[in-house]
């Protein structure tokens, strides 16, 4: 009996998670190790931010998932990995034993440590999610009357917009700050610059914020900029495990994985999604690819377990971004060709919804708006 163990309920792992479903593997002891037991697709946490989904739409249960893939399902979190006695050490203790071990756990929301107690991060997404319940009933009741989003990649931008159609008809005002140009990178950031300032939402770049207050947040060099609430969108941070390791890493602390999603340094150790950067292709921090390194890293995982030798992630060379804008409106985004209209947004809905439903069973699909 060869144990193999998940850790993290990760995009990439969703798919390991229904390819064992689909085709258990003999002689293999499967077991998932989560903090929550369900998963969120972040393509669609934007959506339940502006009203158009319930939180349940875009959320799988983890639960159900191994089960039916004849794992074991434990509710808890990685604290440490020993990789010399191939053990993983959760948070409440436990050791649990591997074979082949896997990790797709995301990425930490990086802020100021002064920055915790008045501010709202996008991940992890449960916790956010209520907290933007909070927030949004302190706006309503006027006790919130500005709000600071801090990021200008795909997910500040979505955020943002997101809220501000959540909020409509308050007196809520909103301003995006960002380091680098909005969107940099990306062939709709004249399109999103310009829908943003259309709805009256002023960018500031070019600034660090380096604490959130309860009335204002500071910038590096000095300035601040009152707000009675801040929400951390910015880029993707390793966790803090992962220094403890001793594993490879890449510059930035973010496990160190080989074109066949093995670690750099123990090739019985995999890693995708955003925890992992494959040294020789890297690619942004993105669902996107997590959900392309899916079906590889299942069937890699299988092969690792019966001696065979992995096959490569080709990544593509250009990755398709569909950004919400808050109403049922999107831009599309293709290297450097944008297109935008509600159009885009049924088309990012359908896509969503298939997503999510394809890891549902039993479920009743749902219908689209």
């Amino acid at each position: 009996m060869k144990h193999l163990l998940l850790v993290g309920g990760g995009h990439s792992h969703l798919a390991v998670l229904k390819s064992f479903g689909d085709a258990p593997a003999e002689g293999v002891h499967l077991a998932l190790l989560s903090p929550s037991r369900h998963a969120f697709y972040s393509g669609m946490v934007p959506g339940v931010v502006a009203g158009h989904y319930r939180s349940e739409d875009c959320r799988i249960d983890l639960g159900a998932l191994a089960a039916r893939a004849g794992a074991r399902f434990l509710l808890d979190s990685a604290a440490g990995v020993d990789a010399a006695r191939r053990e993983v050490t959760t948070a409440r203790g436990e050791r649990l034993r591997y074979d082949i071990l896997s990790f797709d756990t995301g990425s930490s929301a990086g802020d100021p440590a002064a920055a915790a107690k008045h501010s709202l991060r996008v991940r992890p997404v449960e916790p956010f999610l209520a907290g933007w319940e909070r927030l949004r009933e302190r706006a309503r009741r006027g006790e919130v009357r500005r709000i600071a989003v801090i990021g200008g990649g795909a997910a500040g931008v979505e955020v943002l917009l997101a809220m501000r159609h959540g909020l409509a008809g308050s007196a809520a005002q909103f301003a995006l700050f960002s380091e680098l140009p909005i969107l940099a990178g990306h062939g709709a950031r004249r399109r999103i610059a310009r829908i943003l300032g259309a709805r009256g939402v002023p960018v500031h770049f070019g600034r660090k914020v380096i604490a959130a207050g309860e009335n204002g947040i500071e910038l590096d060099g000095g300035g601040r900029f009152e707000a009675q609430a801040a929400v951390w969108a910015t880029g993707a941070y390793a966790p803090s495990w992962i220094a403890q390791s001793g594993l490879a890493t890449d510059a930035r602390g973010f496990l160190a994985v080989s074109e066949t999603l093995q670690s750099r340094s123990r090739p019985e150790i995999f890693a995708a999604g955003d925890v992992a950067t494959v040294i020789d292709e890297p690619r942004p921090k993105s669902g996107v690819f997590a959900v392309r390194q899916g079906p590889v890293l299942a069937r890699n995982l299988r092969r690792a377990l019966a001696g065979e030798a992995p096959e490569r992630f080709r990544p593509p060379s250009r990755s398709l971004a569909l950004i919400s804008c808050g109403d049922r409106y999107a831009v599309a985004s293709w290297g450097g060709l944008a297109l935008e209209g509600a159009w885009v947004w049924r088309w990012k809905d359908r896509i969503d919804r298939r997503f999510v439903g394809q890891y549902r069973f039993g479920d009743t699909p749902q219908e689209g708006p």
